[in-house]
Protein backbone atom coordinates (compact mmCIF):
# COMPACT_ATOMS: atom_id res chain seq x y z
CA UNK A 1 0.00 0.00 0.00
CA UNK A 2 1.09 3.53 -0.60
CA UNK A 3 -0.03 6.80 1.03
CA UNK A 4 0.93 10.43 1.42
CA UNK A 5 1.41 11.60 5.01
CA UNK A 6 0.51 15.00 6.53
CA UNK A 7 3.85 16.39 5.27
CA UNK A 8 3.04 15.13 1.74
CA UNK A 9 5.78 12.49 1.94
CA UNK A 10 5.32 9.12 0.27
CA UNK A 11 4.70 6.25 2.70
CA UNK A 12 4.81 2.57 1.73
CA UNK A 13 3.21 -0.03 4.00
CA UNK A 14 3.42 -3.81 3.97
CA UNK A 15 1.73 -6.22 6.34
CA UNK A 16 4.04 -8.82 7.86
CA UNK A 17 3.84 -12.32 9.27
CA UNK A 18 5.41 -13.42 12.55
CA UNK A 19 8.32 -15.02 10.67
CA UNK A 20 9.23 -11.85 8.75
CA UNK A 21 12.39 -10.00 9.78
CA UNK A 22 11.75 -6.82 11.78
CA UNK A 23 14.63 -4.60 10.64
CA UNK A 24 13.32 -1.04 10.83
CA UNK A 25 15.13 1.82 12.51
CA UNK A 26 11.97 2.93 14.36
CA UNK A 27 9.17 1.08 16.17
CA UNK A 28 5.47 1.69 16.72
CA UNK A 29 3.51 -0.10 19.44
CA UNK A 30 -0.23 -0.77 19.24
CA UNK A 31 -0.65 -1.83 22.89
CA UNK A 32 -3.70 -3.47 24.46
CA UNK A 33 -4.27 -3.68 28.22
CA UNK A 34 -7.46 -5.06 29.73
CA UNK A 35 -9.32 -4.61 26.40
CA UNK A 36 -8.21 -0.98 26.08
CA UNK A 37 -5.73 0.71 23.78
CA UNK A 38 -2.72 2.12 25.61
CA UNK A 39 -1.61 5.41 24.15
CA UNK A 40 0.68 8.16 25.34
CA UNK A 41 0.35 11.92 25.39
CA UNK A 42 3.34 13.49 23.69
CA UNK A 43 4.04 16.90 25.23
CA UNK A 44 4.00 18.63 21.83
CA UNK A 45 2.02 16.45 19.39
CA UNK A 46 -0.76 15.17 21.67
CA UNK A 47 -2.20 11.69 22.18
CA UNK A 48 -0.71 8.99 19.97
CA UNK A 49 0.56 5.44 20.03
CA UNK A 50 3.95 4.93 21.72
CA UNK A 51 7.10 4.37 19.70
CA UNK A 52 10.36 5.87 18.62
CA UNK A 53 13.85 5.32 17.25
CA UNK A 54 15.99 2.25 17.75
CA UNK A 55 19.19 3.14 19.60
CA UNK A 56 22.61 2.02 18.35
CA UNK A 57 23.00 -1.75 18.66
CA UNK A 58 19.36 -2.21 19.72
CA UNK A 59 17.04 -4.68 17.99
CA UNK A 60 13.55 -3.67 16.98
CA UNK A 61 12.08 -5.81 19.79
CA UNK A 62 14.43 -4.23 22.36
CA UNK A 63 13.47 -0.73 21.17
CA UNK A 64 9.80 -1.70 21.41
CA UNK A 65 10.16 -2.74 25.07
CA UNK A 66 12.19 0.34 25.96
CA UNK A 67 9.99 2.89 24.18
CA UNK A 68 6.76 1.40 25.53
CA UNK A 69 8.07 1.45 29.10
CA UNK A 70 9.62 4.93 28.81
CA UNK A 71 6.46 6.50 27.40
CA UNK A 72 3.74 4.62 29.32
CA UNK A 73 5.25 2.54 32.14
CA UNK A 74 3.85 -0.58 30.41
CA UNK A 75 5.63 -3.93 30.27
CA UNK A 76 5.10 -6.52 27.56
CA UNK A 77 3.44 -9.89 28.04
CA UNK A 78 3.54 -10.69 24.30
CA UNK A 79 4.26 -8.83 21.07
CA UNK A 80 3.30 -9.60 17.47
CA UNK A 81 5.05 -8.09 14.46
CA UNK A 82 2.28 -7.12 12.03
CA UNK A 83 3.58 -4.47 9.62
CA UNK A 84 6.41 -2.30 8.43
CA UNK A 85 6.19 1.06 6.76
CA UNK A 86 8.70 3.43 5.27
CA UNK A 87 8.36 7.20 5.24
CA UNK A 88 10.31 8.32 2.18
CA UNK A 89 11.37 11.59 3.81
CA UNK A 90 14.15 13.55 2.17
CA UNK A 91 17.02 13.48 2.70
CA UNK A 92 16.66 10.63 5.22
CA UNK A 93 13.89 8.03 4.86
CA UNK A 94 13.03 5.91 7.91
CA UNK A 95 11.30 2.58 8.45
CA UNK A 96 9.00 1.63 11.33
CA UNK A 97 8.31 -1.88 12.55
CA UNK A 98 4.73 -2.10 13.87
CA UNK A 99 3.78 -4.45 16.71
CA UNK A 100 0.58 -5.36 18.46
CA UNK A 101 1.51 -5.57 22.12
CA UNK A 102 -0.36 -7.37 24.88
CA UNK A 103 0.51 -5.38 28.00
CA UNK A 104 1.32 -7.29 31.17
CA UNK A 105 1.01 -4.32 33.51
CA UNK A 106 1.43 -0.56 33.75
CA UNK A 107 3.46 0.97 36.54
CA UNK A 108 3.23 4.55 37.71
CA UNK A 109 6.45 6.42 36.91
CA UNK A 110 7.86 9.75 38.00
CA UNK A 111 9.23 10.60 34.54
CA UNK A 112 7.85 9.60 31.12
CA UNK A 113 10.53 11.57 29.23
CA UNK A 114 8.94 13.48 26.33
CA UNK A 115 5.42 12.29 27.16
CA UNK A 116 2.89 12.83 29.92
CA UNK A 117 2.39 9.09 30.41
CA UNK A 118 -0.29 6.55 29.51
CA UNK A 119 -3.77 7.27 28.21
CA UNK A 120 -6.09 4.24 28.03
CA UNK A 121 -9.13 4.30 25.75
CA UNK A 122 -11.61 1.72 24.49
CA UNK A 123 -11.74 3.28 21.02
CA UNK A 124 -9.79 5.90 19.09
CA UNK A 125 -13.00 7.94 18.92
CA UNK A 126 -12.71 8.51 22.69
CA UNK A 127 -9.61 10.66 22.18
CA UNK A 128 -10.77 14.30 22.09
CA UNK A 129 -10.04 15.81 18.68
CA UNK A 130 -8.20 18.78 20.19
CA UNK A 131 -5.82 16.41 22.03
CA UNK A 132 -5.11 14.07 19.10
CA UNK A 133 -1.65 13.90 17.57
CA UNK A 134 -1.57 14.37 13.81
CA UNK A 135 -0.31 10.76 13.78
CA UNK A 136 -3.82 9.53 14.70
CA UNK A 137 -4.93 10.66 11.24
CA UNK A 138 -1.97 8.98 9.49
CA UNK A 139 -3.32 6.50 6.91
CA UNK A 140 -0.52 3.99 7.47
CA UNK A 141 -1.10 3.92 11.24
CA UNK A 142 -4.88 3.67 10.79
CA UNK A 143 -4.36 0.78 8.34
CA UNK A 144 -2.25 -0.96 11.01
CA UNK A 145 -5.01 -0.46 13.60
CA UNK A 146 -7.48 -1.97 11.12
CA UNK A 147 -5.06 -4.88 10.54
CA UNK A 148 -4.85 -5.39 14.31
CA UNK A 149 -8.64 -5.73 14.34
CA UNK A 150 -8.68 -8.05 11.30
CA UNK A 151 -6.19 -10.31 13.09
CA UNK A 152 -8.56 -10.49 16.09
CA UNK A 153 -6.50 -8.55 18.63
CA UNK A 154 -8.90 -5.62 18.98
CA UNK A 155 -12.49 -4.83 18.00
CA UNK A 156 -12.95 -1.55 16.13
Amino acid sequence: MEFLDAANQRVTLKFCAHYDQADGDHVLALPIYEKQLVMTEHQVRGIEFPGGKCEAGETSEEALRRELYEETGATIEASYYIAQYTVHAQPTPFTKDVYVVIVKDIVDKHDYLETKGPVCVSTLEEVPVERQSVLLADEAILACVERMSTLGFYQL
